[in-house]
C-alpha cells in the first residue's frame, strides 16, 4: 500500500518528516533505500527530531548502530539507527547482532537494507528516496511485506 509518493524541496523537509512520523509509529521497522546522496541519513535526522529525540543524531556507518531516546512515540522510546552500508551480506548483519535490533520491539530505521534483506521482518515500512536535482528530493513510502 502505497502512503507518500510526492517531491519536495529541502526546505520542506521537517514537513515531510512530520507526515512520515505518523506512519512510523504503527511500525517496528523502516527500511531507507536510495542511492548515495539521496538524503536518507538527512530524512532520518530530520524524523527522529519529529519523534521526540533530543539528542544529535549522526550516521552510524561505522558504528552500525546509533541508539536514541524519543518523546514522542508512543508507548516505544528507543530508537536505533541502523546503517548497513559497509557489510558484505546476511551474514555479516547477524555475526554483528543486527537481528537483535530489528525484533526487540523498538523502532529500528535501517539504512542500506538491501545489504541483508533476508534477516528483515516481512512486515515493514519502506521508504525510497531519489535526488532529482540539488535543491529537491522524492520520497516514496509502501507499507506492507518487504
Amino acid at each position: 500500500m502505497e502512503l507518500m509518493n510526492q517531491t519536495y524541496e529541502l526546505t520542506a523537509l521537517s514537513e515531510i518528516a512530520d507526515q512520515l512520523a505518523a506512519h512510523v509509529r504503527l511500525y517496528e521497522v523502516v527500511t531507507f533505500e536510495g542511492d548515495l546522496g539521496a538524503g536518507k541519513t538527512t530524512l532520518i535526522k530530520a524524523l527522529c527530531k519529529a519523534l521526540g529525540v533530543d539528542e544529535m543524531v549522526s550516521s552510524p556507518t561505522f558504528a552500525l548502530v546509533n541508539e536514541y531516546e524519543a518523546s514522542n512515540l508512543g508507548p516505544r522510546t528507543r530508537v536505533y539507527h541502523v546503517d548497513l552500508y559497509r557489510l558484505e551480506g546476511e551474514e555479516e548483519a547477524v555475526r554483528a547482532g543486527i537481528e537483535d535490533h530489528l525484533y526487540s520491539g523498538d523502532l529500528c530505521l535501517v539504512e542500506w537494507p538491501q545489504r541483508a534483506l533476508g534477516i528483515m521482518p516481512e512486515n515493514v515500512l519502506r521508504v525510497i528516496l531519489a535526488s532529482p536535482d540539488i535543491d529537491h528530493r522524492h520520497i516514496r513510502v509502501t507499507a506492507g511485506k518487504n
